[in-house]
């Protein structure tokens, strides 16, 4: 994983009532191993790891990571 920093981080902001913030594991089966569910105003700090390869976003937020920022509601 040339390049790759254990220890990025990435926030995210829901700007709805019910979003899904789920993580994802690394390894030869990529699987769910953890979610959270945000209300509208909450804000996740996330942070991969030697577990956590992915994140998945469900539902309208903001996403900001040292590569920018990300609004979910943009097509």
């Amino acid at each position: 994983m040339e390049g790759f920093q254990y220890g990025d981080y990435v926030v995210i902001k829901a700007k709805e009532n019910g979003v899904n913030v789920i993580g994802l594991t690394r390894g030869k089966d990529t699987r769910f191993h953890h979610s959270e569910k945000l209300d509208k105003g909450e804000v996740m700090i996330a942070q991969f790891t030697e577990h956590t390869s992915a994140i998945k976003i469900r539902g309208k937020a903001e996403i900001l990571t040292r590569y920018g920022k990300i609004d979910t509601e943009e097509s």
